[in-house]
């Protein structure tokens, strides 16, 4: 009981952090990806796998720092950096990075950039659509259908697994999970999405159900991904901040899927005339 509580109030100011949104969450993001970034090289160690954090930090603070030009909104951002170009640029950057860390060739191994550069783009880039939605004025709120359909579907598919969990999904990467679990989180994501979209967001229930479905998905095979990493590592968690939980990166590895997708797909709907009632 004692660790359960110390865990909850770890998490509140992160659940403040979202309800806030703009600023605060971009800030927050920003925190959250170099603390999870560092975790995931860190379970490299025992392979002798050494990436590069520093290449990592100097990554995620130009991303950053080409998000903000992007959303102050002077003529000189909106003109020279538009999104495509800032991450362009920031994708050439970080490679061309990469590759420059293997010029110490006596010390270093193909696998510390690669593992260097994998990391930077599965957790920095991941998360950094997280922080999209929040500075978007009419996406602020799909930031919750982040949180709804990762946690949710972990939630949900625990309890349907322990109830009438039978058959296994994936033994071999995770052992417990199971397809009554998957299809149990599936249906709670779902059912949490709708009744969000029926207070929060009326006109764009069909949205919420396809975010609810399709997050739902992807936020397990985040889960399952977070997995092989720690398998092939030989580790059980990333961290130990979180009692209960592990690291950082143990408790949102599924967002780090789920963020990418809703970012995408309620821009696609936008785009192609499926609108809603976003705030």
């Amino acid at each position: 009981m004692k660790t359960r509580v110390l865990s909850g109030l770890i998490m509140l100011p992160l659940l403040i952090i979202i309800i806030l949104r703009g600023w605060v969450l971009f800030a927050g993001c920003f925190a959250l990806s170099l603390l999870a970034v560092y975790e995931f090289f860190r379970g490299f160690k025992e392979l002798d796998i050494k990436p590069s954090y520093p290449i990592a930090v100097g990554s995620t603070i130009l991303l950053y720092l080409m998000g903000m030009l992007c959303f102050v909104g002077t003529s000189f951002s909106t003109s020279m950096f538009s999104s495509a170009f800032v991450f362009m640029l920031w994708a050439f950057i970080t490679v061309f990075a990469c590759l420059l860390y293997l010029f110490k060739i006596e010390e270093r191994k193909l696998e510390d950039a690669m593992v260097t550069l994998v990391g930077i783009f599965y957790v920095v880039f991941f998360c950094y659509h997280l922080a999209l939605l929040g500075m978007d004025e009419f996406l602020g709120l799909t930031v919750w259908l982040v949180v709804i359909t990762a946690f949710g579907t972990d939630i949900c598919a625990y309890f349907a697994g322990v109830t009438m969990g039978k058959h296994k999904l994936c033994p071999v990467i995770s052992p417990k999970k199971t397809w009554e679990g998957a299809i149990g989180g599936i249906l709670g994501s779902m059912i949490l999405c709708l009744i969000f979209g029926l207070i929060f967001m009326k006109h764009a229930i069909v949205i919420c159900l396809i975010v609810g479905f399709l997050g739902s998905i992807i936020s397990m095979f985040g889960d399952l991904t977070a997995s092989i990493f720690k398998r092939k590592m030989g580790i059980k968690d990333y961290g130990n901040l979180i009692p209960g939980h592990g690291g950082i990166l143990d408790r949102f590895d599924s967002i780090l899927f789920t963020a990418p997708l809703v970012y995408y797909v309620v821009n696609i709907l936008s785009t192609i005339g499926v609108t809603g009632a976003w705030n």
